[in-house]
């Protein structure tokens, strides 16, 4: 079973048909076939299934496969068929007009959901059967081909499976003995070494764990940033529309921010009102608020790395400047986590390093063979973790057909994982991802030479490197491993409670 395509309406023309109808179902017969079929497959494309002239309309019933779709058929028809009745009888095509558009796919499960300019969606002997309602400016905008490819998307989406079907071992370390098996965040709220912000997934850092943080920074930066030679560069942390539609965020990303949204004017007497509620009642208004802030014009940092690419956004690059390796600490990032928060590991705001290179193929992929190599000495030597790696197919690039690059270690993910002794399993507490040309492309960023640009990112989370070292080692100092000790000196003095 494969896609089917059955789209019926009519040219309406400018003047009654009656003469000249003879010529025009002769031009359905011999050249509209020859059009049709014009750069598909022998025995595949599109046919008109019938075609009549009444009045001052062409009506026409057109079925093909995904070869030649049949709205492209109709739209290939439009100009040699208003030539011919124009020269002959001085007619011209005023639009086309759409009755029905049916389009089957296949597919093992059926889909709830709701897609733009889709009148129904029915399910039957593994089978999608939508009634599009599109006109002739939505054919023209290739509005049934987004929808087709959206279809697409849900369709491999239900297939592709959760992320353990993807996720494939590649090293781990020997078995450690730990010298903890409490959970790390009810053992800083004990010391209170932290305190839950006001916000839901938000932590204030007291000062021992916040130096325990720059310990990680300052290893970051001697162990990665400097013998690698990567900038530090500031990214925006307010990330707009524009950003996430060149990414691709823009396909998915609405469960998961925090949506920015300006106030509609600054004019302190159109905020009279929501001042003085305040004042009267000691309350925020929030309801008063929501009708005076205009509509989101993007949202707070979710992933660090796309706004960077605006720095490079339709630019033709040096071949001398290859490979760009930079790296942005400059504030934090906000997910919105729903269910799925946990204590500092898993949180609506967090704190991270980001990584980003960009150069040609087999520069990308050396840049990322180096990481991993500094990540091992780190996690190894260093934090002396019990942990390991696995290769991950991201459901971007299985959504973007790459799953077959991912196979051969190029194009994907590598997450890190940390063994958690309080809840026998395993944390994801590191990743660095090869992603191809999404970026570049997405971007339109050029090389001097046109060779192919390839990018990759690697997010350095703090609370995640944090939850990993304290859940194997515990707070107490002495039991954290020498390196770190010596780094981090003297435990700072923290504020007393009465």
């Amino acid at each position: 079973m494969e896609m089917q395509f059955r789209l019926t309406g009519y040219f309406r023309t400018s003047g009654d048909l009656s003469a000249a109808a003879d010529d025009v179902e002769t031009f359905f017969r011999t050249t509209a076939v020859e059009l049709m079929k014009r750069g598909v497959p022998d025995g595949r494309g599109a046919v008109v299934d019938s075609v009549e002239c009444v009045n001052d309309c062409i009506h026409f019933t057109v079925v093909s496969d995904r070869y030649a779709r049949a709205h492209d058929a109709v739209l290939r028809l439009r100009k040699p068929l208003a030539a011919l009745i124009g020269k002959k009888y001085r007619i011209g095509i005023r639009k086309i007009e759409i009755d029905s558009y049916i389009i089957s796919f296949p597919s093992k499960k059926p889909l709830k959901n709701k897609i733009p300019y889709v009148k129904n969606i029915e399910y039957t002997n593994e089978q999608l059967i939508l009634s599009l309602n599109v006109g002739e400016a939505e054919i023209e905008n290739r509005v049934p081909d987004r929808i087709i490819s959206l279809i697409e998307d849900k369709i491999r989406s239900q297939e592709y499976g959760g992320k353990a079907e993807h996720w494939n071992l590649l090293w781990q370390s020997e078995k450690k003995q730990h010298e903890n098996d409490i959970d790390p965040t009810k053992q800083l709220l004990d010391a209170r070494w932290i305190k839950r912000g006001a916000s839901r997934g938000q932590w204030i850092h007291g000062p021992q764990i916040t130096k325990l943080f720059r310990v990680f920074e300052q290893i970051v930066l001697d162990e990665i940033i400097a013998p690698l030679d990567y900038k530090e560069m500031i990214f925006p942390k307010l990330v707009t529309w524009e950003v996430w539609e060149h990414s691709g965020h823009a396909k998915g990303v609405y469960p998961e921010i925090y949506y920015v949204c300006p106030p509609k004017t600054r004019d302190p007497e159109f905020w009279e009102e929501v001042i003085d509620h305040y004042k009267v009642t000691l309350e925020v208004p929030i309801d008063m608020i929501a009708g005076k802030i205009d509509k989101p014009i993007g949202g707070m940092c979710y992933a660090q790395c796309p706004p960077f690419w605006m720095f490079l956004k339709g630019e033709t690059i040096a071949d001398s400047s290859f490979p760009i390796k930079v790296f942005d600490r400059s504030g934090t990032s906000h997910r919105y986590e729903s269910g799925g928060i946990h204590g500092i590991e898993r949180v609506d705001e967090f704190h991270r390093i980001e990584l980003v290179w960009c150069g040609t193929i087999q520069q990308v992929l050396d840049e990322s063979k180096k990481l991993q190599e500094c990540y091992k000495r780190i996690f190894n030597d260093m934090l002396e973790l019990e942990w390991r790696t696995a290769w991950v197919t991201p459901w971007f690039m299985a959504q973007e057909g790459l799953t077959g690059l991912s196979e051969q270690k190029e194009v994907g993910t590598i997450d890190y994982e940390a063994v958690m002794p309080y809840r026998d399993d395993w944390l994801e507490f590191q990743n660095l991802s090869v992603n191809g040309d999404k970026y570049p492309g997405g971007f339109n960023v050029k090389s001097q030479s046109r060779e192919q640009l390839w990018s990759g990112c690697s997010g350095i989370g703090l609370e995640r490197w944090a939850s990993a070292l304290l859940a194997q080692k515990g707070l107490n100092i002495k039991d954290w491993p020498d390196v770190i000790q010596d780094m981090y000196g003297e435990m700072p003095e923290g504020i007393k409670f009465l």
